[in-house]
C-alpha cells in the first residue's frame, strides 16, 4: 500500500467508550481511493463502531480524521456526507422509510434538501432519476413507485445501496451488504464496486464471508477487542491466517461433532401454503433431528418459517406435534404449543433492542418470574439471565446493558437464548448466522447441536450451503415456494443442493 497523503482516508488514535464498555482503544485506520479495503473482526471487535465514528453516528470519540491529508471534522451524519463519506448499514429496515416508495427512498436527500423553496415536487423527474440509479446498478424488477414495506429483504438492501450510490461519494462503507443477497445480486453488487473503484471511489467492505473479500478487496485491516491486530494487502494473507488474527487462536473444526440419536417423527407439516410465497410444503422432523431448509434468496424459506410459527395471517396448512393436531393462528399459539422461531431479521423481530439483556433473555418465559402475581421476582430473573449469559458466551458488561449496544453476534445469541429457557419442542432457525463471525457461528452451531441432543426438533433454514451440509441430517431444498427435493444430507454435496435450488431437475 502506498504512503501518499493524497486520495486517502486516515483515522488516527480513535477511542470511544460506552457505559461499561471501552469499544475502541487508539485505533489507526487508512483506506485508499480506488481500492476496496476489507475491515473485519469477530463480533464485538469494534469494526462497526469505527465505521459509525466515520459516518458521524457517534460524536463523543477522541482522535483525528483526515481526508486527502487535511483534518476534517465529523461529528454528525451530515458532516460525513458533506465530505463524501456514505455508509450502507447491515440492518436495512432502520435506514429506509417503509411507507415511502422505492424512488422516494433512493432520492430522499434530494427530496428533503433539494426541494427547499419549491412549492411543488417534480415526481416524474424524481422517479426517472431513481430509475436511472437502479439501471446503473443493474437492478431491474424493482418498480420505483412500489412501497418499500412491500419489498423483500434483498430488494430493501439493493434500494439502500442505490440510495448511497445516488449521490457522489469519495468513500463508500458497506456493512455486510451481501448478507441478504442471492449470488446473482451479489455479483451485480460486485460489478458496481469494481466500477466505483475504477472511478476513484474508496470502498470499505465489512463482511464475514471471507471468500467475498478475496474476490473484491485489495487491502485488509483486522480488529479484535477494540484494537487493530493486523493490516496488509489481502493477497499476502491466507484465509486461515485471517481467522487466527480475528480469534486470537486457531479455529478447530467449524461444525460440532454429533452423536446422531434420532427418534420417531415428532413434528409434521402438511400442505403449508401462503399465497404465492409457499406452495403446498410437506415436511417432517424426528426427535433429535436437525432438518435443513436450503434454497437461494427468494425461494420461500423465510415465508415457510413464518407460516409454521403462525406469523402470517394468510398462511394455511396442517401441523401435528407428538400426534396432536395443532391450531396455530398466531405466534402466541405457536409458543403455547412449544414452537419457537429465531427470525432472520433479529433487530426487528428477534430482540427488543432498547431493553436490557436480562429482559430479552426472559421475554419468552416472563410468567416464570411473577410468582403467580403481578410482581416480577427480580432476583430470580437476574440469576436466570446471568446463567444464560455465561452458558451462551454473550459479551456484555452485565445483564442490565441494552441490547442495542451489543454486537450483531451477541444479539443473535440472545435471540436464540431466550428460547432455551422456554424449553420448546420445535425450534425454527431462519438464517441464524447472518452477519455473525466465525467464532460466534461455532457457538451457535453448538447451541443447536445441544438442542438436538436433548431430543428437540430443529428446522434450520439457510442459503449457506456449507451450513446445511455441515450441520443437518436431512434437507428439503426449496425453489419458487415449493420443495424441489428431499435429500439425506450425508449423501449429497453442494453441487446437488445448488442444482435443485436453481430449479434444476425439479421433483
Amino acid at each position: 500500500m502506498g504512503e501518499s497523503k493524497t486520495s486517502a482516508l486516515e483515522m488516527s488514535r480513535i477511542s470511544i467508550a460506552f457505559p461499561g464498555v471501552q469499544a475502541l482503544s487508539g485505533v489507526d485506520f487508512r483506506a485508499e481511493a480506488g481500492r476496496a479495503h476489507a475491515l473485519i473482526g469477530a463480533n464485538g471487535a469494534g469494526k462497526s463502531t469505527l465505521m459509525k465514528v466515520l459516518s458521524g453516528a457517534y460524536d463523543h470519540y477522541t482522535g483525528d480524521i483526515r481526508l486527502n491529508g487535511r483534518d476534517v471534522r465529523i461529528r454528525s451524519p451530515k458532516d460525513a456526507k458533506d465530505h463524501g463519506i456514505q455508509i450502507v448499514y447491515q440492518e436495512v429496515d432502520t435506514a429506509l422509510i417503509p411507507n415511502l416508495t422505492v424512488g422516494e427512498n433512493i432520492m430522499l436527500e434530494t427530496l428533503v434538501h433539494g426541494m427547499r423553496g419549491k412549492q411543488l415536487v417534480g415526481w416524474r423527474e424524481l422517479h426517472r432519476s431513481a430509475r436511472a440509479v437502479l439501471d446503473r446498478l443493474g437492478i431491474d424488477g424493482i418498480p420505483t413507485r412500489k412501497l418499500v414495506q412491500e419489498l423483500t429483504l434483498a430488494e430493501k438492501q439493493m434500494t439502500l445501496i442505490a440510495r448511497a450510490a445516488s449521490r457522489e461519494c469519495r468513500f463508500l462503507v458497506l456493512d455486510e451488504p451481501t448478507a441478504p443477497l442471492s449470488s446473482g445480486e451479489t455479483e451485480r453488487l460486485f460489478a458496481l464496486v469494481r466500477q466505483l473503484k475504477a472511478d476513484g471511489v474508496g470502498v470499505i467492505f465489512i463482511s464475514h464471508r471471507l471468500p467475498e473479500l478475496y474476490e473484491i478487496c485489495e487491502d485488509i485491516t483486522i480488529m479484535r477487542d477494540g484494537r487493530v491486530v493486523a493490516r496488509d494487502e489481502l493477497r499476502k494473507m491466507s484465509q486461515q491466517q485471517v481467522i487466527e488474527h480475528m480469534l486470537g487462536a486457531k479455529l478447530e473444526g467449524q461444525f460440532p461433532d454429533r452423536d446422531r440419536t434420532i427418534g420417531e417423527v415428532r413434528f409434521e407439516a402438511k400442505g403449508v401454503r401462503d399465497g404465492e410465497k409457499v406452495d403446498g410444503v410437506d415436511l417432517t422432523i424426528r426427535a433429535g433431528e436437525i432438518v435443513g431448509v436450503a434454497g437461494l434468496v427468494g425461494a420461500g424459506k423465510t415465508e415457510l418459517c413464518r407460516a409454521l410459527f403462525g406469523a402470517s395471517p394468510s398462511a394455511a396448512g396442517e401441523l401435528t406435534l407428538g400426534g396432536r393436531r395443532l391450531r396455530v393462528r398466531s405466534p402466541h399459539d405457536a409458543v403455547r404449543f412449544g414452537i419457537a422461531l429465531v427470525p432472520e431479521e433479529r433487530r426487528r423481530e428477534g430482540v427488543f433492542v432498547d431493553e436490557s439483556v436480562a429482559a430479552n433473555l426472559t421475554a419468552a418465559t416472563l410468567s416464570r418470574f411473577t410468582a403467580g402475581g403481578p410482581w416480577i421476582a427480580a432476583g430470580k430473573l437476574r440469576d436466570a439471565a446471568r446463567g444464560l449469559i455465561e452458558s451462551l458466551g454473550v459479551k456484555t458488561p452485565n445483564e442490565s446493558a441494552r441490547v442495542r449496544n451489543l454486537s450483531g453476534g451477541n444479539q443473535q445469541k440472545i435471540a436464540i437464548g431466550k428460547w432455551l429457557l422456554a424449553d420448546a419442542e420445535v425450534y425454527i432457525f431462519d438464517e441464524p448466522t447472518k452477519g455473525v463471525d466465525v467464532g460466534a457461528k461455532r457457538d451457535i452451531y453448538e447451541l443447536i447441536a445441544e438442542l438436538a441432543r436433548r431430543g428437540k426438533c430443529i428446522l434450520y433454514a439457510s442459503s449457506e450451503m456449507s451450513e446445511i451440509l455441515g450441520l443437518t441430517d436431512r434437507t428439503y431444498v426449496m425453489y419458487d415456494g415449493a420443495v424441489a427435493k428431499e435429500l439425506d444430507t450425508r449423501s449429497t454435496n453442494e453441487e446437488e443442493l445448488l442444482l435443485y435450488s436453481t430449479g434444476g431437475m425439479k421433483r
